[in-house]
C-alpha cells in the first residue's frame, strides 16, 4: 500500500491548488496518545514539535529544537515540573511560553533564551493546535465542547486513521458535494471499498439512500459550516428503518468535523481531525461515541461502516487533481461545491504557505 501511494503521488497532476496550510485548529493527538511526563515528536503544517504532557497534566507544543546547539527536546528529553529538558546539555524550557528556566552550568539566563511555544486546547479526548500564518494573532474562535463527552453520557468506542494524498480542502469539499453521495457511496457496504467493483449485481440486493444539505453559518459563527445528512437503507425496494440515520456534520474550521447523529439505537458523533503532515499529505481519523449503555459491538459497527464510507473516498483523493476553475454546470449540486470554496477561503490569509515545485531534471 505504501508504494502504490508513493507511485501515484509520482504520476500524479497535483493542479494549482490553494496555499497548503490553512488558519485554524488541528489535532495534535489523541488525548490517550499522550501519557503523562511523556514527549512526542510531532510533524505537522511545516512545524517540527515536541509534545509534551507535563507532570501536572497539562498539554505543550513546543518547537522540536533547542536553541542552544539544536538537539531535539522529542528525542531523549525528560519533561522536569512543566518543563521540558534538552537531553544535550539539560537546558529547561517551560511549556506554557518557551521561557528558558535553567541552565544547570549557569546562573545567568539571557533574555534571549527561549524556544517558540504554541497554544494548545485539550477538549474532546484530542490535543489541538493553534496555526496562523499571520505571526502572532490569537484564536478568534475555539473547537466547542461536546457536553455528552465531557459528562461521561457518551463512552469512546474506536477510532480510524488513514493517511491521504491530496489537498486538504479536498477533504471537507465532500460535505457540501451532496451528488458524490449516490456515485460513492450508494453501494451497500459489504461492496467494499474498491470503486470499480463495488457496484457488483451480487450486492444490488441493498443500497443506501441519502439526502444532504450543507450551509455555512453566519457571525458569529461564520467558521461553521453545517451538513445536514439522512441514510437509510434499502433491501430489495424497502427501507430497513432500525438502521435510518439523522446525521449533523458541523464542520469546525478547516480540520474539525463533528459529526452527531441520532438512530433506533441512540446518539453519538464522530470527531474527525484532518492535519496536514505534508503539503499534500493529510493524516485523517475518526473518533465514535455513543451511548455508553449500549453493546461495546454497536460502536465498533459504526467505526466499521464510517471506515468503509471513508475509503471509498480515499480513492477519489488519492488520483484525483485539484481543479482551481472547475467546470460547473447551472445547478443546484454544483453551487454548493462554489460556495463551499468560497466560505473555506477564509481560512487563508497573506502568508498562508504555497506548494512549491523543484524539478528534479536539468533543463537545457
Amino acid at each position: 500500500m505504501k508504494d502504490m501511494a508513493n507511485v501515484v503521488r509520482k504520476s500524479r497532476m497535483v493542479g494549482e491548488v490553494p496555499p497548503v496550510y490553512p488558519n485554524g485548529w488541528f489535532g495534535l493527538t489523541e488525548s490517550f496518545q499522550l501519557k503523562k511526563s511523556e514527549t512526542k515528536n510531532i510533524q505537522v503544517l511545516g512545524l517540527q514539535l515536541a509534545l509534551f504532557r507535563d507532570e501536572y497534566g497539562e498539554a505543550h507544543a513546543v518547537d522540536a529544537y533547542c536553541p542552544h546547539l539544536g538537539a531535539n527536546f522529542a528525542a531523549g528529553g525528560r519533561v522536569v515540573g512543566d518543563c521540558i529538558e534538552c537531553p544535550f546539555h539539560g537546558w529547561q524550557f517551560r511549556g506554557s511560553d518557551g521561557k528558558c528556566t535553567k541552565i544547570p552550568y549557569s546562573e545567568n539566563i539571557p533574555e534571549i533564551a527561549k524556544v517558540k511555544s504554541y497554544i494548545t486546547k485539550e477538549i474532546n479526548g484530542w490535543i489541538y493546535l493553534w496555526y496562523h500564518a499571520e505571526e502572532g494573532t490569537e484564536p478568534y474562535w475555539m473547537p466547542p465542547d461536546i457536553e455528552e463527552i465531557q459528562s461521561g453520557q457518551w463512552a469512546y468506542g474506536g477510532r480510524s486513521e488513514h493517511y491521504i494524498n491530496a489537498h486538504i480542502e479536498e477533504v471537507p469539499e465532500n460535505g457540501a458535494d451532496v451528488q458524490h453521495l449516490y456515485n460513492v457511496h450508494t453501494p451497500f457496504m459489504t461492496a467494499g471499498i474498491d470503486l470499480r467493483h463495488m457496484w457488483s449485481t451480487v450486492w444490488s440486493f441493498a443500497s443506501h439512500v441519502w439526502s444532504a444539505k450543507w450551509e455555512a453559518q453566519k457571525a458569529p459563527n461564520e467558521h461553521i459550516g453545517v451538513l445536514n445528512l439522512t441514510h437509510k437503507l434499502q433491501i430489495f425496494g424497502k427501507t430497513i428503518t432500525p438502521i435510518d440515520l439523522d446525521v449533523q456534520a458541523n464542520q469546525i474550521g478547516p480540520g474539525i468535523v463533528y459529526l452527531e447523529f441520532s438512530s433506533f439505537f441512540g446518539r453519538g458523533v464522530y470527531i474527525q481531525s484532518v492535519t496536514p503532515v505534508e503539503p499534500l499529505v493529510q493524516k485523517l481519523v475518526h473518533n465514535v461515541y455513543i451511548d455508553r449503555r449500549l453493546p461495546t459491538i454497536l460502536s465498533k459497527f459504526f467505526m466499521v461502516s464510517e471506515a468503509i464510507q471513508v475509503e471509498r473516498d480515499i480513492m477519489i483523493w488519492n488520483n484525483k487533481r485539484y481543479l482551481n476553475k472547475p467546470l460547473f454546470v447551472k445547478s443546484a449540486e454544483d453551487s454548493l461545491i462554489g460556495k463551499h470554496r468560497r466560505w473555506y477561503s477564509q481560512f487563508y490569509s497573506e502568508h498562508s504557505p504555497r506548494l512549491k515545485f523543484q524539478k528534479d531534471t536539468i533543463e537545457w
